[in-house]
């Protein structure tokens, strides 16, 4: 019950449920205008941290600022995927067709690609930077400033960006598109902008998350995957398509983890992540949030 109470492992559990709440609202976006399985999701938290890392380390910019040049950067490199090779096939019906279940091997293979690019250029060990390492005391609970950054920047950015996304006429756009994609085009939504937003807003997002990261663990070009699947579990838990229903769905599986690897030991985290994920699949596939069946 001690554990339970811990007011240490409550902000533990918000800072982590924070930034799971960024990454599946970039994987949330993508899925669920295009219908593409983003396995390489988690490489964009991987890219974002590298490019705060090395813009601490050559420049001595700290991440706070770093992460608005991660957000570009991988919000470019969305731009470019859309352009140079999913816009074509989003418009192929033929191809539209068997496009969710092709897209894992297209994205596995573009994940494959990404990482073996980064070993070459910054090798596979782990690198790592200080930042804002002091102590800092509020209550009961002791967080190293960093933490505490993450906590407040992280908490502003996805409430602004879920506020966006649900008021603003994008967003209206982008939710339309998600419940019925045919629908949408007969209204006069342009699909294929909306399509190409979503994914450089969705790689941007999740490149800011990324930076970060990048100041609360070790930085390898394989640190991405854990961060995908956790993605896929909180918009499971959420429902696809709501944006709120997955900010909450972050805090909740960023609870349930801390708490529950507090509980029975690190050595279960992917039990209770994973059994969370089938467990939802099973009795309630539209998610603990999610709002029924979605036409497409």
């Amino acid at each position: 019950m001690d554990i339970l109470l811990s007011p240490q492992l409550l902000a533990a559990a918000l800072i982590t449920g924070v930034l799971y709440a960024l990454i599946s609202l970039g994987l949330n976006l993508i899925y669920g205008t295009m219908r593409l399985l983003n396995v390489a999701h988690g490489d964009q938290v991987m890219i974002g941290a590298y490019v705060a890392f090395m813009a601490f380390s050559l420049f001595n910019v700290g991440p706070l600022i770093s992460m608005f040049g991660a957000a570009i950067i991988c919000g470019g490199l969305g731009w470019l995927a859309y352009k140079s090779v999913l816009q074509n096939l989003l418009a192929n019906s033929e191809i539209l067709a068997r496009l969710e279940e092709n897209s894992l091997l297209l994205f596995f293979g573009i994940s494959v690609v990404v990482q073996n690019l980064v070993i070459l250029f910054f090798t596979a060990d782990r690198q790592g930077y200080e930042y804002l390492s002091a102590i800092v005391e509020i209550a009961d609970v002791r967080l190293t400033g960093a933490r505490l950054a993450v906590l407040v920047v992280g908490s502003v950015i996805s409430i602004v960006a879920v506020l966006y996304l649900r008021f603003s006429l994008f967003g209206l756009a982008m939710n339309a598109l998600i419940q019925n994609r045919d629908a949408s085009a007969v209204v006069g939504i342009n699909v294929d902008r909306v399509q190409m937003y979503s994914l450089v807003i969705g790689f941007g997002i999740t490149g800011l998350t990324g930076a970060l990261i990048s100041v609360l663990e070790p930085i390898t070009p394989v640190m991405g995957f854990p961060y995908t699947m956790s993605g896929f579990v909180v918009i499971i838990l959420g429902g696809l398509g709501n944006l709120w229903g997955g900010f909450l769905a972050g805090l909740l599986l960023g609870f349930l983890e801390i708490f529950g690897v507090a509980i029975t030991g690190p050595e279960w985290r992917s039990v209770l992540v994973y059994g969370i994920f089938i467990g939802i699949l099973i009795f309630r596939p539209q998610g603990l949030l999610g709002r029924g069946r979605i036409a497409r």
